[in-house]
């Protein structure tokens, strides 16, 4: 059986994990490198009306399918093609009828803010990196993201931080950071930090 290599990547939101996640992709530079995002396994809420789904807790561990995500890591260690959810932010929902096919990896890269949250999915990992930066940082890029990304409004994105983000950071994201083999500072621009990891990727499992 062929070995696959998880790599969980989580901080808190605007942290700089997709940052440092793409530039480790972009580094290695190898179609067998591929990286799953945890927000894509967020519950498909499209039996709701919009008004209930925009009031859903999305940094809650609830709001993410775990079960869904282990089964396919599982099938991805197995050598299986698997076929990762799209979801809508704009609408809080998955694309129906579209998904994105991984097959024939060495190296998976999760990353999301619970990436190390679940106890089964932290198991399959061989390496857990958490992305450590500022409050205030993240807010600034989490405004900046959701205004120009995902149709939101300044407002809506800070009460929305203020009432859900911080705390569910406080109490669901933060404590992970303790199963972590690697602290980043600063986030996905720190190259020091990145070189090594990149070196350690392709020194160990290419």
């Amino acid at each position: 059986m062929k070995e696959v290599f998880i790599i969980g990547i989580a901080g808190g939101s605007g942290s700089g994990k997709t940052k440092l996640a793409k530039n480790i992709l972009k580094e290695i530079d190898n179609e067998q490198v591929q990286s799953i995002e945890v927000d894509s396994y967020y519950k498909d809420l499209s039996h709701l009306t919009f008004e209930e789904r925009s009031k859903n807790n999305f940094d809650h561990p609830n709001s993410i399918e775990f079960n869904l995500l282990y089964d396919d890591l599982k099938s991805i260690i197995n050598n299986k093609t698997i076929y990762v959810p799209l979801y809508d932010y704009k609408t809080h929902t998955r694309e129906k009828n579209k998904s994105r096919k991984i097959e024939n990896v060495k190296i998976i890269i999760l990353e999301g803010i619970l990436a190390l949250y679940d106890t089964n999915i932290r198991e399959l990992m061989s390496m857990k990196i958490f992305v450590d930066t500022s409050n205030d940082v993240r807010l600034l890029r989490r405004i900046k993201r959701d205004v120009n990304k995902r149709a939101r409004t300044v407002k809506s994105v800070t009460e929305q931080y203020n009432n859900t983000v911080k705390p569910m950071f406080l109490k669901f994201v933060k404590p992970t950071k303790d199963y972590a083999d690697l602290i980043i500072p600063y986030g996905g621009k720190n190259k020091i930090l990145i070189d090594a990891i990149v070196t350690n990727i392709k020194k160990s499992y290419i």
